[in-house]
């Protein structure tokens, strides 16, 4: 491991390691990082970042530029004894890794947001240490020494995080009772912030508990003056109010600490922790159907219902269950619980059991000194207090069965619906589980979603979008939302800029968590080295389907070794297999965005010649079993089993001797796009020859305008 570096934006961009300051050179390198360590985990795209460093007046040279304030960066991390990566280059730009490196910008929110958790949880002590600690990492503005309009905005949107955590801060401050430490921090901060109300405010309220009524009123009077002259306005709300009950000596303004009555003791906890689902649902009637039986088996069989959704990353798993839950929860009077496990989130580990346990003992009504430490203790306290009770627990992003068995209530009265990629196979094998493997939407289902979100655009233009989205409803959210943000943008503005297959992820991805391309990229990175390798050379070829033996001619392997590598695509919902119409022989098949992101990782990580290389393999395949089928529709002689044993079975080999037309109709819409992409590639002998012996065999009118096409 190398030595861990720290990244400081909320002040002086800066860096050190544990021997010191670490130089950045140049004003270029230093917005490159800037942009990098505010999406860090995440690709920033090299156009994003030539706008930051030139804004509207990019030389013809910047993205060379930029790379070479890349490598110099790199340089200067491995001069300080940084001998991992740090950022690396993702299509189609660079990624900075958060992991082993501390960033306080991060760290400042996830403190901001444990304050916010702890503030709603009425741990309010807790919440002011924790807003203190998160409000300790500032040591002036934010991004000092980085120019431009990109830093400038970052700078706004930080500052306006650390006043508003400091007015929630001095809030709960002023509730235990703090009036007169807060007066000389609050008076400091409206010197700085003279419009912020919310800061004048709590400086009027201090300055009234202790007893300052007269210095209270000339605060408001100040602001008041103030807002006038400088916008126009009478003050808000708020200060109209305060102003009015210091007048008054409202007892209301009483210190709530001096007045706090002892709290009640709850007789009952009912957690309802369900976030919000959208409403832009669509279709999935018959997957709520199978959920909507979790109820009807629930209480009747010995063991608990469990429903476990799964399907490939943008399918939408979560906004299924979590619609779902909404639709169920009155057949769970005793509460609902929810927590996302983030078994694919790359930011972040995933949740242990542990930790969660502990959060849904304090859902429960357990009392954070009587939350057992011990993990086995933490889960028997959990199951016990869920006994004989109906609740629904929602166990989002789970990443393997292990993270979700100690959440598993003991009781069949309750349910559970887990959401994940992987097939987790121990998890729905008892009577009254139900597993529900989530497919894209059909065309029918896309437009529908596209109208949910807006209802004007004409259908041909909601076709047009949906399409191009694949299916995925994130792909379909990502792009129905740039719309509603930009009314000045017709869809066909976003169609074309969606239809270069080389933008479209680009274009998809621009959310708060990183779109599509973070969604694959979670799966991706956790696939084993074998079967990353054959999802980039599958991402490379253009056929709607595929059987086992392409994999083999891609991999150079067996074909019992691609099937494995197939498997563990499929295990984790990055590829999707069918059974043929004509035989019911198993076909693989790489649905449209998933393909387009493979082939970003084909480019980013193979060389040209090994592309090629295992490009041209699969067409050679084809080819070689085309002509073997050509040959004995012909009426040539028995087939050489020792030609044709590297990429079929025995018993396929049988099958393709007694009918190869048949073979031929199973693999003739693949022949199709094999004979298309070669020649696309200038490979006209494969295209020539696979064309040949398919049109020989059934004459097919696309083929033979192929031919044509070819010998002219």
């Amino acid at each position: 491991m190398g030595d861990r570096l720290e990244f400081t934006v909320l002040g002086p961009l800066e860096v050190r390691s544990s021997t010191g300051p670490v130089p950045i050179s140049g004003q270029r390198q230093r917005t490159v990082l800037a942009m990098l360590l505010l999406s860090p985990g995440r690709v920033v795209s090299v156009d994003s970042l030539v706008e930051a460093v030139w804004d509207d007046r990019p030389p013809a040279t910047g993205r060379t530029q930029i790379a070479i304030c890349v490598a110099g960066l790199r340089k200067a991390f491995k001069a300080a004894g940084c001998a991992d990566d740090v950022i690396l280059t993702r299509a189609p730009g660079y990624l900075l890794l958060p992991e082993a490196h501390g960033i306080d910008a991060g760290e400042f929110e996830r403190q901001l947001d444990q304050a916010q958790r702890l503030e709603q949880g009425g741990r309010c002590a807790e919440s002011v240490r924790a807003y203190a600690a998160a409000l300790s990492r500032w040591s002036g503005p934010a991004l000092s020494g980085v120019t431009g309009r990109f830093a400038e905005s970052a700078a706004a949107r930080l500052e306006e995080l650390r006043l508003t955590a400091y007015e929630q801060s001095a809030a709960l401050r002023l509730a235990e009772g703090e009036h007169r430490e807060l007066i000389g921090e609050l008076t400091g901060l409206l010197c700085q912030h003279p419009l912020r109300e919310q800061v004048r405010a709590h400086l009027m309220l201090a300055q009234y508990r202790s007893g300052r009524r007269a210095e209270a009123l000339e605060t408001f009077r100040e602001g008041r003056a103030l807002l006038i002259d400088e916008l126009g306005l009478e003050p808000g709300k708020v200060l109209r109010e305060l102003h009015e009950a210091i007048l008054a000596d409202d007892p209301v303004l009483t210190p709530v600490a001096a007045a706090r009555a002892p709290a009640p003791v709850k007789a009952k906890v009912v957690p309802a922790q369900l976030p919000p689902s959208t409403a832009r649902f669509t279709g999935r009637e018959a997957e709520v159907s199978i959920l909507d039986s979790l109820i009807t088996v629930r209480g009747k069989a010995s063991m608990l219902p469990v429903g476990y959704l799964t399907g490939m990353p943008g399918v939408g798993k979560t906004e299924l269950a979590l619609r779902w839950a909404h639709r169920a929860a009155d057949s769970f009077p005793d509460g609902q619980l929810h927590v996302d496990l983030c078994g694919y989130d790359r930011d972040r580990a995933p949740v242990s059991s542990t930790e969660v346990l502990a959060g849904f003992l304090r859902a429960l009504g357990v009392p954070d000194g009587e939350v057992p430490v011990e993990p086995g203790e933490r889960a028997a306290l959990y199951r016990s207090l869920l006994a004989g009770k109906r609740v629904l627990v929602v166990l989002d992003n789970a990443a393997s069965y292990a993270q979700v068995r100690p959440l598993l209530p003991g009781n069949a009265e309750c349910c559970v619906v887990v959401t994940g990629r992987d097939q987790l196979p121990e998890l729905v094998g008892g009577p009254g589980s139900v597993r529900v493997q989530l497919s894209p939407f059909s065309a029918a289902e896309s437009v529908e979603f596209v109208h949910r979100a807006l209802p004007l655009l004409a259908l041909d233009d909601a076709a047009g979008l949906a399409q191009l989205c694949g299916g995925l409803p994130l792909a379909l959210s990502v792009a129905t939302t740039r719309l509603l943000a930009k009314p000045h943008w017709s869809v066909g503005r976003l169609v074309r800029m969606l239809t270069d297959e080389r933008r479209r992820l680009d274009e998809l991805s621009c959310d708060e968590r990183g779109g599509l391309r973070a969604a694959f990229e979670s799966s991706y990175h956790r696939l084993s080295p074998e079967a990353a390798r054959l999802y980039r050379g599958l991402g490379t070829l253009d056929v709607p389907h595929f059987a086992a033996w392409v994999g083999a001619a891609l991999l150079d392997a067996t074909v019992p070794e691609a099937e494995k590598r197939l498997e563990e695509l499929l295990d984790a919902s990055m590829l999707d297999v069918r059974l043929s119409e004509v035989d019911g022989s198993v076909r693989y098949r790489l649905e449209p965005l998933p393909r387009i992101f493979a082939r970003e990782c084909a480019l980013l990580q193979e060389s040209p010649v090994d592309r090629s290389a295992a490009t041209e393999r699969a067409f050679g395949a084809w080819m070689d079993l085309a002509s073997t089928a050509a040959a004995l529709a012909e009426g040539a002689a028995p087939v050489a089993t020792d030609e044709l044993g590297r990429w079929l079975a025995q018993e396929e080999i049988a099958e393709l001797a007694e009918n190869p037309l048949r073979w031929l109709e199973i693999e003739r819409d693949a022949v199709l796009a094999v004979v298309h992409q070669a020649t696309g590639m200038g490979l006209v002998l494969y295209a020539w020859n696979l064309a040949t012996c398919a049109q020989q065999v059934d004459g097919d009118r696309d083929l033979t305008a192929l031919l044509g096409k070819l010998a002219s």
